[in-house]
C-alpha cells in the first residue's frame, strides 16, 4: 500500500517506512493540483519579463543581472552544474534517499513552481529505490543546502551518479532504466530543487532515528550493568520520580523497574546511595529522550515545509522572496541532537569503567588476571570515543562565514551540526556494545539464574550471540559481534 504525500504529510513513521522499509509512495490529486497551479504562475511571470529572483535574474550576489527570456531554461540548467560541487564521502544509502524524499514533498505544497512532470519523475526515483550519489560536505546551512542538493537534482536532467540495484549508474542510464527522458528544466525548477534544506534534513532525520534506538538499548543495557553492580532500586520509585515529573524521566525509570522487577541481584550495595551514574539513570537517559521528543516535532515541521526562494502564491498570483531556506531551526535541533546523543556514551563508559573495577568481581573481568587483560583495553576504546564525542559536540551554528559576496551574510551551517549528531551516534554504537560486553561478563560470574525474568531474557538472547571472553581469540571480534547485535535490533524484539 502507498503512502500519500501532499506537502503536509508523511509523519515520522510513515517517512521511516519509505527509507527503511521501502514503502512506494504517490502524489495525491490534490498537491498536483496545486503544483500544476504554481507552475502556471511561475511560466506567466516569466513571459510578463518583470524581474522575479530565480526566474529571470542571476542569483545571490547576481539577482541583479536580468537573465532574457531565451536563456531561461539555459539559467537553470547553469545552475545545476556550476553548484554540485559537492566534496567528502556520499551520504549514506538512508540519507540520500530521505533527502530525494523529503524534497519531493517540500515541493508537493505547491509553493515552488515546478511542474507536475517534475514530481513524477522524483516519485518514480523514490519508488524505484534510486540511491543519489550526494557529497557529504559542501552546504553552509542557508540559501538551502545548493551544492549537495544540486548533485541530487543532475540525475533529472540525465547527469549525476546514483545506486540502482546494486549497481552505480550515471543519471542518463538510471532515466534510461526508468523509461524517462532526460529532463527539460522550466523557469525556476533548477533552484527549486536546489534551494532548500532537505539534506541537512535528512542527515539529521537518520542520526535522530539511530538516536531512538541507541536511547532504548542504553535503558537494557543500564539495566543490566544495575544488577551487575548490585544497584539499589529506591532512586527508580514512583513516588520520588512524581516530583520532579519530567516525561522522559518518568518513563526511564518505569521502564527500569519493569526490566529489574524481581532481580535478586539488585540491593547488593554496601552503601546508603549508588554513584550517579546508578542513581541519575531516569534524570541522565530521562533528558535524552525529552530532548529527542523536541527534536522530532521540529523535524515533523520541516518535513511538511517550503524551503525555497521565492515562494509562488498562486491564489494571489504572486512570487514572494524571503528566508525559509534558512537552516538556524535545524541546526539549533541537531546540535542538541548531538548533545543528547553524546551524553548516552558519556554515561555509558563511566558505567563500564565500574564494571572492570567492582568489588566481589575479578579484575577488569578476566578469568585469569594477569595473564590476560580481560576487558581492559575496551575501556580505552570506550574513553577514546566518548573524548572524540566531546570534540565533535562543540557547536557549529554559533560560527558564521558570509557568502555570495556578502548578500548571504549570516548562515546557519546546520548541515555540519547533522553531520556531527550523526558521527556522535556512530560512535555511541560501539560505546554501548562495549558495556554489554562488560555487564554480560559480570553477570555471567555473579549467576544468571539470580537475575529478573526480564532481563534474563536480555541476557540469553546475547549469549545466544556473544560468547563469554576466557582470555582468548580476539576480543575485537566480540566487539565487532556485539555491535551487530545492536544493530540489528534484536534486544529490543524480546
Amino acid at each position: 500500500m502507498s503512502i500519500t504525500l501532499d506537502g503536509h504529510h508523511p509523519s515520522l513513521e510513515q517517512a521511516e517506512q519509505v527509507i527503511w522499509g521501502q514503502q512506494p509512495v504517490e502524489a495525491t490529486p490534490e498537491a498536483l493540483q496545486a503544483v500544476q497551479a504554481s507552475a502556471e504562475i511561475v511560466a506567466q511571470l516569466a513571459q510578463r519579463g518583470e524581474p522575479v529572483y530565480g526566474i529571470n535574474t542571476g542569483f545571490g550576489k547576481l539577482s541583479r543581472q536580468r537573465i532574457p527570456t531565451e536563456q531561461l531554461e539555459e539559467l537553470q540548467l547553469n545552475l545545476l552544474r556550476s553548484h554540485a560541487v559537492g566534496v567528502g564521502k556520499p551520504l549514506p544509502d538512508e540519507a540520500a534517499r530521505a533527502a530525494l524524499l523529503f524534497r519531493l514533498n517540500a515541493l508537493l505544497l505547491g509553493r515552488s513552481g515546478v511542474r507536475p512532470r517534475l514530481i513524477d519523475y522524483l516519485v518514480q526515483m523514490l519508488n524505484a529505490q534510486v540511491i543519489p550519489i550526494i557529497p557529504s560536505k559542501g552546504s553552509v546551512g542557508s540559501s538551502g543546502d545548493l551544492a549537495p542538493l544540486a548533485h541530487l537534482a543532475l540525475l533529472l536532467i540525465g547527469e549525476g551518479q546514483a545506486i540502482l540495484a546494486g549497481r552505480r549508474l550515471s543519471g542518463k542510464e538510471v532515466l534510461a532504466e526508468l523509461g524517462l527522458e532526460p529532463l527539460r528544466l522550466g523557469p525556476k525548477e533548477g533552484l527549486a530543487l536546489i534551494n532548500g534544506t532537505q539534506i541537512s534534513l535528512a542527515t539529521g532525520f537518520v542520526a535522530w532515528h539511530r538516536a531512538e534506538y541507541l536511547l532504548e538499548h542504553a535503558q537494557l543495557i543500564a539495566a543490566l550493568a544495575l544488577e551487575a553492580l548490585g544497584g539499589r532500586m529506591s532512586p527508580f520509585e514512583q513516588r520520588l520520580q512524581e516530583a520532579r515529573p519530567h516525561p522522559g524521566q518518568l518513563q526511564v525509570a518505569r521502564r527500569t523497574r519493569e526490566l529489574l522487577a524481581g532481580s535478586r541481584l539488585v540491593e547488593r550495595s554496601d552503601d546508603v546511595q549508588d554513584p550517579y551514574t546508578l542513581r541519575c539513570i531516569p534524570q541522565v537517559l530521562g533528558a535524552s529522550a525529552d530532548a529527542l521528543d523536541w527534536i522530532a516535532q521540529v523535524m515533523s515541521t520541516e518535513i511538511n515545509s517550503a524551503t525555497d526562494n521565492p515562494l509562488i502564491f498562486a491564489e494571489r498570483d504572486e512570487a514572494l522572496s524571503g528566508g525559509n531556506f534558512h537552516g538556524q531551526i535545524l541546526g539549533l535541533a541537531f546540535e542538541l541532537l548531538a548533545l543528547a546523543t553524546a551524553e548516552i556514551g558519556n554515561f555509558s563508559e563511566r558505567r563500564t569503567a565500574r564494571l572492570l573495577e567492582a568489588p566481589g568481581l575479578p579484575p577488569f573481568l578476566a578469568d585469569q588476571s594477569g595473564l590476560d587483560s580481560g576487558l581492559m583495553i575496551l575501556q580505552y576504546t570506550a574513553a577514546a570515543l566518548v573524548s572524540e564525542n566531546k570534540i565533535l559536540a562543540h557547536p557549529a551554528i554559533v560560527d558564521s562565514i558570509p557568502t555570495s559576496g556578502g548578500q548571504e551574510d549570516h548562515n546557519s551551517l546546520c548541515s555540519l551540526s547533522a553531520h556531527k549528531a550523526l558521527q556522535i551516534s556512530e560512535n555511541v554504537e560501539y560505546i554501548l556494545a562495549i558495556e554489554l560486553l562488560a555487564a554480560l561478563q559480570a553477570l555471567d560470574y555473579l549467576g544468571p539464574e539470580l537475575m529478573a525474568p526480564a532481563t534474563r531474557q536480555l541476557y540469553q538472547v546475547s549469549r545466544g550471540r556473544l560468547i563469554h571472553w576466557d582470555g582468548q581469540g580476539m576480543l575485537g571480534e566480540g566487539l565487532r559481534q556485539a555491535l551487530g547485535l545492536i544493530k540489528s535490533g534484536e534486544l529490543l524484539h524480546d
